[in-house]
């Protein structure tokens, strides 16, 4: 628990600072343009504190987005991030060659369910193929939001439009898809959980290769309404969690060992306490079939999914599978990109 503070009665409270000297404004970006509601907010706010809670240098991030009401987002978080608005679908293959000309960067990219699953699949499939070290978040609202809320690609078969009309067509599961792949980190979050979000996103931060987040995010203007089953009350009703997701950042190891359905509270290092509950039900998210079972049956069940549904850790990046330089490719002079001449011997006479 915080130790209290005693102020004297004009002396305004601090604003609280993490372990970079940053407040959470620092973290913010512009005001947004969406529709009031619009869970697409919520992800940014969440996005937000997950990285000043992580203590991330703003100026190290790199954002990457595609066309949609998604790709507005980057402009709503992390101001003063470098940021990169490429065009619909091919987020990934930017992403892809900026993170190969400077790893020392946290990469994040905001897509849409349109801009991912339609125009931008196969970049997709092989941005999970690579394993390139970045976040990668799916704001899936299940329409097309710019166009006027026509169906999407992940939209559930049988899920009503405003105008009435009935979508006929199965859905797209991003998440088995990335699982299906060999994706290192696989989630989904709700933009209506904040606990679990925050949570979520800061693991990514902490893993090292691609972290694959699809988020439900409702549409207020087009998908929120009855029959639709990507909206507000429908994802509250049909939230499925596969378990109660915490993450302590690593600064020294915390070690508990507690029985199955038992409760134990633990003292983290910043002084706050956690309050820890290990479920009867034991899910493993590292056996990739178990996570394509259940989400097969969360389709099948008509429940939406929530929490870690795989993590694998321990596959390589793109990066290391290259063996690159710890140095910035951009930094490197000519003398050192420029192979000597006994290397280009050597290549040609490999080649006779």
């Amino acid at each position: 628990m915080a130790e209290s503070v005693l102020k004297l009665p004009n002396e305004a409270a601090a604003p609280k600072e993490n372990r970079l000297g940053l407040k959470a404004l620092d973290y913010q970006g512009g005001k947004s343009t969406l529709c009031a509601g619009c869970g697409h907010d919520a992800v940014s706010n969440q996005i937000v504190r997950a990285f000043y809670e992580m203590n991330v240098k703003p100026e190290k991030v790199a954002k990457f987005s595609g066309i949609g009401c998604s790709s507005k987002t980057p402009a709503y978080f992390l101001g003063r991030a470098h940021g990169f608005n490429s065009v619909h679908g091919r987020m990934p293959a930017v992403a892809t060659g900026a993170m190969l000309a400077n790893q020392t960067l946290v990469s994040i990219g905001v897509s849409g369910d349109g801009d991912t699953a339609s125009i931008g699949l196969g970049q997709f499939m092989h941005l999970v193929r690579r394993n390139i070290p970045m976040i990668y978040i799916i704001e899936n609202n299940g329409v097309y939001g710019l166009t006027k809320g026509q169906f999407s690609a992940t939209a559930d078969e049988g899920s009503k439009l405003k105008t009435g009309v009935i979508n006929d067509l199965p859905p797209m599961d991003l998440c088995a898809l990335a699982v299906e792949l060999g994706c290192g980190f696989v989630a989904r979050g709700y933009a209506g959980d904040p606990k679990q979000m925050v949570n979520i996103l800061k693991a990514a931060i902490a893993h090292d290769g691609l972290a694959v987040i699809d988020v439900i995010s409702p549409c207020v203007t087009f998908n929120n309404h009855d029959g639709s089953t990507k909206g507000y009350a429908y994802s509250k009703e049909h939230d499925e969690l596969l378990h109660q997701i915490g993450f302590v950042q690593s600064y020294e190891q915390i070690e508990i060992d507690y029985e199955p359905g038992t409760m134990r509270e633990v003292t983290l290092h910043d002084g706050s306490r956690l309050l820890l509950k290990k479920l009867e039900e034991d899910y493993d998210p590292s056996n990739a079939v178990q996570a394509l079972q259940r989400s097969h049956k969360a389709i099948d069940d008509g429940a939406m999914l929530t929490g870690l549904i795989y993590l694998r850790p321990e596959k390589k990046s793109f990066l290391t599978l290259l063996n690159m330089t710890d140095k910035p490719l951009w930094s490197l002079n000519e003398a050192e990109t420029r192979p000597p001449k006994e290397a280009l011997d050597q290549i040609m006479r490999e080649l006779m």
